[in-house]
């Protein structure tokens, strides 16, 4: 009990330490000073090292060893003041030693090839690079070697694996929300998951798309900056995930988002951006007009249909009758969300194919695999009325098909 109770009290410190001093100040964009704290005791140390061991080693070893980076020690001086001394006189037998030696110099430590090894430090580091081979030299300088293995191994190395814990993180926690939505989701066709530098587009059902898809993967995300707790997420979010945040004046600028866009996906090491070109929830019976802003980014596009069961609960999210809350409140009293998720082979757009017919193509292909009704309406008409142009050209082929061939 006592060894259960102390392993808690030291998780629970821990816990405290991380939220404390990575996730709060991530978060809120703050710097503790901890980082340039850590360098000023690091090269104090160091520098205490080196004193340690200047009094620890003999000076003629140490010279001897810092004299020269090699492992011979090397008449630099030119072979064409060698060859002054040669010149004017008789060749003697004794004059091959010269040329010999200087070949055996070459052959054993050449300047080229010494050059692609690490540099040798005159002083120790607590690591290694150094011509002095250092033993035993005092007790405080042992344990501070000690001391600086802990470190690198036990901070600093798990450190280094950010992205790797990131990502990790990022799945346990998408999971445990899309489990405790008794969430019940079936992956197709995994070989075509979403690739790093590459553009993943889905039909648009609900916000918990997000929740679906990231459960199985991750992804940069892309939308509005907002302010208050959305804001102090998103920013979090960035600190761990390079997702692609707009200001609400940069939204407008097609090119600004369009070069933003470009140089996530020009960056193979980065996430792929989920897109949901549709631009609004969909009542999970149709996939409606893909907007042309996300295939004239280029590079490759990875379709992904999302088909839920409404057999055991509607996914669907109808903003203009539910608000967020009401629709999770929802989701959480369903009983349960089940939905397929079939990832589709990558396309590219074709030569001679512009933007607008790309998307086309795309949105196609997701009905097809969903069993979803393609429809060329624009979701944009959830809000806005439907445009006078649109009204007109629709008269205008009622009245041709009234008429005939438009003659009276």
């Amino acid at each position: 009990m006592e060894g259960a109770e102390l392993a808690g009290k030291i998780l629970s410190t821990w816990l405290t330490l991380v939220i404390c001093l990575i996730l709060l100040p991530s978060a809120f964009g703050v710097s503790l000073g901890i980082s340039e704290m850590y360098m000023k005791i690091l090269v104090k140390t160091l520098e205490w090292a080196t004193i340690r061991i200047e009094k620890g080693v003999s000076k003629e070893s140490v010279l001897k060893n810092s004299a020269s980076v090699g492992i011979i020690q090397r008449d630099e001086s030119p072979m064409e003041k060698g060859l002054s001394g040669l010149r004017g006189r008789d060749f003697e037998l004794s004059d091959v030693f010269y040329f010999s030696k200087k070949g055996l110099e070459a052959i054993v430590e050449d300047e080229v090839t010494q050059r692609f090894s690490s540099e040798e430090l005159v002083s120790w580091n607590l690591l290694t690079r150094t011509n002095v081979n250092f033993h035993y030299i005092s007790l405080r300088l042992t344990m501070v070697w000690v001391l600086g293995v802990i470190v690198r191994y036990c901070v600093l190395l798990p450190l280094s694996l950010k992205n790797w814990l990131s990502e990790l993180v990022h799945l346990t926690c998408c999971r445990i929300c899309v489990r405790a939505l008794s969430g019940t989701i079936h992956y197709h066709n995994k070989q075509y998951r979403p690739q790093k530098g590459g553009i993943c587009v889905a039909n648009h059902t609900s916000p918990i798309d997000v929740l679906i898809l990231t459960t199985d993967g991750c992804y940069a995300m892309v939308g509005q900056v907002h302010g208050g707790l959305m804001g102090i997420i998103q920013r979090a979010m960035v600190k761990a995930c390079p997702h692609v945040w707009f200001e609400r004046s940069e939204m407008k600028d097609r090119h600004l988002v369009t070069k933003r866009l470009k140089e996530h996906i020009a960056d193979k090491k980065k996430l792929p951006i989920l897109i949901f070109p549709e631009g609004t929830c969909i009542n999970n019976t149709s996939v409606m007009m893909f907007k042309k802003g996300s295939f004239e980014i280029g590079g490759t596009i990875h379709p992904v249909a999302i088909k839920y069961n409404p057999q055991f609960g509607d996914a669907f999210w109808n903003s203009s009758k539910y608000n967020m809350v009401s629709y999770l409140l929802r989701m959480m009293t369903s009983w349960a969300i089940v939905c397929d998720v079939w990832y589709m082979p990558p396309m590219t757009r074709e030569e001679g194919e512009d933007a607008v017919q790309f998307a086309n193509r795309v949105k196609s292909a997701i009905a097809v695999q969903g069993g979803l009704t393609e429809l060329p309406w624009d979701g944009g008409l959830k809000r806005a009325k439907v445009k006078d142009t649109f009204k007109e050209e629709q008269q205008k082929n009622y009245s041709k098909m009234i008429v005939g061939n438009g003659s009276l």
